[in-house]
């Protein structure tokens, strides 16, 4: 793998393939057309900000192919909706468990991406110094970004009613807002501690290539 902090022009084309097919399969017969739509809707509006910035302020390979991850995870819990993704219902069955978790994976994604992003513009737009200011005001952004889209939760169930039911997949679980967000500042918190070095790394090269 090559060691420039950039995207080489074969990734790029397998990084925009890899989300076009998943794109695709995902608006295939999806579960609920109407949840497809709210959950692929953040990964159609991250394609757009990348292609937006890609020349005036492109962000390390290590950020780009973490979005994509969670552009994947977005567009296979719309297809199926969140509370049936099929493979954690096998795993609800295997444990005993009471309810498909595939939405935790989603929220602490909401956490761990959004970190690694926030954190390299932070540095690199000399927001904030690397330290334990840094990390805090990662983890408060992120905890912000999955509070805000409860938020929207909320005003998409009072405005839709019952057709709301498959997006907010709270699946009769009475904390399910409260987990969602500390899962989402877990994951902001886990993505700084293992990738952050990594992270810096990369900067570094950016910045001398800038």
């Amino acid at each position: 793998m090559s060691q420039s902090p950039h995207p080489s022009k074969t990734e790029v084309i397998t990084w925009l393939g890899g989300f076009a097919v998943v794109f695709i399969w995902s608006a295939i017969a999806p579960k609920d057309l109407f949840t497809w739509f709210l959950e692929v809707v953040p990964a159609l509006a991250a394609l757009v900000a990348m292609a937006a910035t890609w020349r005036r302020f492109p962000l390390s390979r290590l950020v780009y192919w973490w979005i994509l991850i969670h552009c994947i995870v977005l567009m296979v819990g719309g297809h199926y909706t969140y509370a049936e993704v099929p493979l954690f219902d096998w795993i609800r069955d295997w444990t005993n468990g009471t309810r498909n978790n595939y939405d935790k994976v989603g929220h602490f994604a909401q956490g761990f991406i959004p970190a690694l992003v926030a954190r390299e513009i932070f540095i690199r737009l000399k927001v904030v110094r690397r330290g334990a200011w840094l990390f805090v005001l990662v983890t408060a952004f992120c905890l912000a970004i999955s509070a805000f889209y409860e938020f929207i939760e909320w005003w998409v169930a009072v405005a839709t009613g019952e057709n709301a039911e498959a997006f907010l997949g709270t699946q009769g679980y009475a904390w399910d807002t409260q987990s969602d967000m500390l899962l989402a500042m877990i994951g902001a918190m886990v993505a700084q501690l293992i990738f952050g070095r990594w992270q810096d790394k990369q900067i570094k090269i950016l910045g001398s290539t800038e």
